[in-house]
């Protein structure tokens, strides 16, 4: 069967599937996302009612926010996209770690005083801290440790203000671990009780970058994504790595082999909901991504993102496709048809017009889905219910 009739014949929402999902989770599909950024966390809550075993390939090279003032300082790979989707997968039952959970998603205040700051800092690595107190030993002190090794290091004018205390649990970690990121979130996976593997795409302390239709070169995720600096004013030609001052060749970074075991079991393939170029196609960009995903008969769903992406510039739906297309290809050493890489769009009826879905299949060759997917009360959102009995009907 091919991987397009394997979509085709699917049918959306098949009620039968979904109530199956529900009913053991832990048996549940295993969907595998390339994503970055929060636009999926929503989603990811949801899904835990339908399987405990989605995969989350995550971007490590965002370069804004309070992952921004980490990467100065240390010269590391961005942990806070992979911190918030551990977060959203984290268990929230009576089973769960909610005295854990509570410590890593707490924040330090955006505008107190520097001395106050550190006060607060110190009384959670000290653990007099009300939130360090309530956990409970011995993942007090595994906490600590990684807290610690953060501290040892931090320097003394690091910007504190509004820093997430799991992303300082996870930057200590990260150097407690020889400067590998990947044995510090098996251990905040395994103290939140993740329900689901969250991995970064690499392990790489690297940047991404983006040569535009103009000629010009920009390099960094904020300088793309126009939420901290202004947006692009030429649409992206091709998207890059980066050591933050030149690209490095594709032979340069390779997808490690247990994020290639983590395509090659998946049941569905999903470029989810994001900022198209810096939270989705930077995770295609590795070496062997694009190759292992052709190798998969399983459905492959591109799910645009709703609203304005200024990401995007001037670039239809089709377009979209052909750039994740694009990325896709590079990687691959003999020409394959389309739809071994992008087998179904799957968009909201009242967002998506008929036109465009024409325009995708006469462009590309890849089926659409006609769904309702969009939040009842916020048509800017997707629905996570809807979203999520899409997904499953699919795999």
């Amino acid at each position: 069967m091919t991987n397009a009739r394997v979509v085709r014949n699917a049918e959306i929402p098949d009620a039968l599937r979904i109530a199956r999902a529900k009913a053991s989770p832990n048996l549940g599909p295993r969907l595998l996302f390339f994503s970055g950024g929060s636009a999926l966390n929503s989603v990811s809550r949801r899904l835990k009612e339908y399987t405990h075993n989605s995969a989350h390939l995550i971007t490590p090279f965002d370069s804004g926010g309070s992952s921004a003032v980490l990467r100065d300082a240390f010269g590391m790979p961005a942990v806070g996209d992979v911190r918030s989707r551990l977060m959203a997968l984290a268990d929230e039952t009576e089973l769960g770690q909610p005295d854990i959970y509570a410590l890593f998603t707490h924040r330090l205040p955006k505008d107190a005083p520097k001395k106050e700051l550190i006060a607060e800092f110190r009384s959670i690595i000290d653990g007099t801290h009300p939130l360090m107190r309530s956990v409970s030993q011995p993942m007090r002190s595994l906490i600590l440790t990684q807290l610690r090794s953060f501290a040892d290091r931090m320097p003394g004018d690091l910007d504190l203000r509004g820093a997430s205390i799991g992303n300082l649990i996870l930057a200590g970690g990260y150097f407690a671990n020889d400067q590998a990121l990947e044995p510090v979130l098996f251990l905040m996976s395994k103290m939140v009780a993740v329900l689901g593997t969250v991995r970064a795409v690499v392990d790489m302390n690297l940047h991404i970058g983006a040569e535009l239709e103009d000629g010009s070169i920009v390099i960094g995720q904020r300088h793309l994504t126009g939420k901290e600096v202004a947006p692009i004013h030429s649409p992206v030609r091709r998207l890059f790595l980066s050591d933050g001052t030149r690209e490095i060749p594709a032979e340069g970074v390779r997808l490690p082999k247990r994020n290639r075991r983590l395509i090659e079991r998946a049941d569905l393939i999903c470029y989810p909901p994001g900022s198209l170029y810096s939270s989705v196609i930077a995770n295609l960009l590795p070496l062997r991504v694009g190759s292992t995903i052709a190798s998969r008969a399983v459905p492959k769903v591109y799910v645009p993102s709703l609203g304005h992406d200024p990401e995007c510039l001037d670039m239809s739906l089709a377009d979209q496709v052909e750039a994740l297309l694009q990325a896709l290809k590079s990687d691959l050493k003999t020409t394959q048809p389309n739809n071994e890489l992008v087998n179904l769009v799957l968009c909201d009826r009242n967002v998506v017009s008929k036109a465009a879905v024409t325009e995708v299949r006469n462009r590309h060759g890849i089926a659409s889905a006609h769904v309702d997917l969009i939040h009842p009360d916020r048509p800017e959102k997707y629905d996570p219910e809807r979203l999520c009995d899409a997904l499953v009907s699919l795999s």
